[in-house]
């Protein structure tokens, strides 16, 4: 099932939108880490750089056929071993992964999805104990230049509630990723 209103523009304007660098020291994914998962890989615009961080292997999940193709192709490209990438509706069948088998989650502009929670919550079960989950989203303004509408949008209070309902302490406040974005860190206990 793919997540609504998902539509990706062309890769070299989303490519705007980020610094990966910058978002991924922010929410604390850093060269500790040996396994990590992404939710919702895209164009892999978080995945080469995560990958070259980690000590060990990051699995990618996407259902987009283009996008799964697109980040193969990289991958060659980079000579990267450490990504293992998974065609996979994760919204309907879960990741596949086995309980607390990874130390990092990433669901990055996806939590806008019809049952965010039922996302934290696989994401809480493939965690190992003090795992953490990054989360970043659009921040909750017209002016941003792309984004899901404003009614399905999550505010970083509702990212935090549905971090705790999933079982989440917080592992940080709402973090700072402009121009458009912001980011909220919770931890497995």
């Amino acid at each position: 099932m793919k997540i609504r209103d998902s539509g990706m523009p062309e890769e070299s304007y989303w490519e705007t939108f980020f610094n990966p660098q910058y978002i991924l020291s922010q929410l604390q994914f850093d060269e500790t880490i040996k396994d990590a998962v992404e939710f919702g890989s895209g164009y892999g615009t978080f995945t080469i750089p995560a990958a070259k961080i980690i000590k060990g292997n990051l699995y990618t999940l996407d259902i987009e056929t283009e996008m799964i193709n697109s980040l193969k192709q990289k991958v060659r490209e980079e000579k990267i071993s450490n990504i293992k990438i998974h065609q996979i509706d994760f919204v309907k069948e879960g990741t596949k992964l086995n309980d607390e088998s990874v130390d990092y989650t990433m669901l990055f502009n996806i939590l806008h999805a019809e049952d965010p929670i039922s996302l934290l919550k696989e994401a809480y079960r493939i965690l190992k104990h003090n795992g953490k989950v990054g989360v970043i989203h659009w921040i909750h303004s017209s002016s941003t230049p792309r984004g899901p509408s404003l009614d399905i949008r999550p505010k970083p209070e509702q990212c935090i509630s549905w971090l705790n309902e999933a079982g989440f302490a917080l592992g940080s406040g709402v973090i700072s990723l402009p121009p458009y974005h912001y980011g909220i860190i919770g931890i497995k206990k």
